[in-house]
């Protein structure tokens, strides 16, 4: 069997399973939340561009609501991911280096997560990928007009509108023909204007909105990143923000990941393949890297850095263990704990079931008990009518748990049009 067709399989049976699976539990706060801005479409929300309400529309308008149909194109973005990056490493350096790309990144637990629940990551980071894709293969044209440069236009712009960091790789496109004294001349030239025209039609939606609603995902943002605080100097905040990556990223993939990195720098700035993946990794990991000084940014923020330094991490390493057969061990065993923390994050009854006692706070109790809670709330308010002689209406102290009864009351009652079946006092 070809390598190509290897990956095919594996990603075939393995998104068959994670769809198998994506409706046996309930959905988490922000899947939640996403689902309410699908029932009610709009140019931009608060905090986000409406990329993932729309995908949330287009699978619940087939599916039905529920947690299949909230979470159905989350396994499958996962999958294009998967052949985007195989692909793409395929042509840079060779179809191993992309068959164990795919293999590593299906087996690290942050991606796992991101295939499995709908949340604006995973279209972030295939909109990311194919763009940087694209890009490439523009170049490769270079100096001739193709339309890749539009196209990747486009999928920035769809990017951008899915998690705002996207608009990012147009920093690294920026420095990329900077550095490349040979492409230094696509500033002259159409392709490149024409990509930032198309990126700009797409992000006109969220600015209108935005600029209608007191741009509210300017102070949303200013937020999240603790901009709206007075700038500090927090050690432990960074070595929060490096430690949590060692987690989620599996410890040993992430340290290899790393060393890769660190190692290849000089040999990477010699190439043009180097250059290229290095700096559609450096701005954003720089981003949230200078963030955490302050307060230690989230893990899945600085996601998009990985997928380029995964290619040149896949590459270095193949080399090494081709050279050094013996490597070959460790390799299995840092992918066997990914496959392993995983499974564990995905369902920490795991740990339980091998007589391990979790903490108080279990992660997964996030996506657990809404339903039961939903029908407790509605057996409340029946209780509660019937002895008003009157209907009430729910209110929630928090956006998570408004979210979540929404969806799940069998009875979504609202009091009017535009109004949501529990609001937030």
């Amino acid at each position: 069997m070809s390598t190509t067709r290897a990956v095919w399989l594996f990603l075939f049976v393995l998104t068959a399973i994670r769809l198998t699976l994506v409706g046996t539990t309930d959905l988490s706060f922000d899947e939640a939340h996403y689902w309410m801005w699908s029932e009610r479409l709009a140019p931009a929300y608060f905090s986000k561009g409406p990329g993932v309400a729309f995908t949330i529309w287009s699978s619940t308008a087939l599916f039905g609501a529920t947690e299949f149909g909230v979470r159905f194109w989350s396994p499958v973005l996962g999958a294009g991911t998967s052949l985007l990056l195989y692909y793409f490493a395929r042509r840079l350096f060779s179809d191993l280096t992309g068959f164990w790309l795919v293999i590593a990144l299906n087996v690290t637990p942050i991606f796992n997560i991101g295939s499995f629940v709908m949340t604006i990551d995973p279209l972030s980071i295939f909109f990311w990928v194919a763009a940087m894709f694209t890009f490439w293969l523009a170049l490769e044209r270079s100096p001739a007009f193709s339309w890749y440069w539009p196209l990747t236009g486009l999928l920035i712009g769809l990017g951008f509108l899915s998690k705002y960091t996207n608009a990012m790789e147009l920093i690294s496109i920026v420095l990329v023909l900077l550095l490349i004294p040979k492409f230094r001349g696509e500033f002259r030239r159409p392709g490149l204007y024409s990509l930032l025209a198309v990126f700009v039609l797409c992000a006109i939606p969220p600015i209108l909105w935005n600029h209608s609603h007191a741009w509210a995902t300017i102070d949303h943002l200013r937020s999240r990143g603790s901009l709206d605080e007075a700038p500090g100097f927090n050690p432990m905040e960074l070595v929060t923000f490096l430690g949590v990556h060692f987690a989620v990223y599996s410890p040993l993939l992430f340290l290899a990941l790393a060393w890769a990195v660190v190692r290849g720098w000089r040999r990477a700035r010699q190439q043009f393949k180097g250059v290229f993946l290095l700096w559609f990794g450096i701005p954003v990991f720089a981003l949230y890297f200078v963030l955490s000084i302050n307060e230690a940014a989230n893990p899945n923020w600085d996601g998009l850095a990985f997928l380029s330094f995964g290619i040149l991490a896949s590459s270095y390493w193949r080399e090494r263990i081709e050279s050094r057969p013996h490597w070959s061990r460790w390799a299995a065993v840092g992918l066997v704990l990914g496959l392993l923390m995983s499974m564990v994050a995905l369902n920490t009854d795991l740990i339980r079931s091998a007589g391990f006692t979790l903490p108080r706070r279990d992660p997964a109790d996030r996506m657990r008990g809404w339903r039961a809670a939903a029908e407790a709330v509605e057996k409340v308010r029946a209780d509660v009518e019937a002895q008003l002689g009157e209907r009430v209406f729910l209110i929630a102290d928090e956006r998570d748990r408004a979210s979540e009864l929404s969806f799940y009351l069998k009875e979504k009652r609202v009091e009017g049009p535009g109004h949501p079946p529990v609001y937030i006092v």
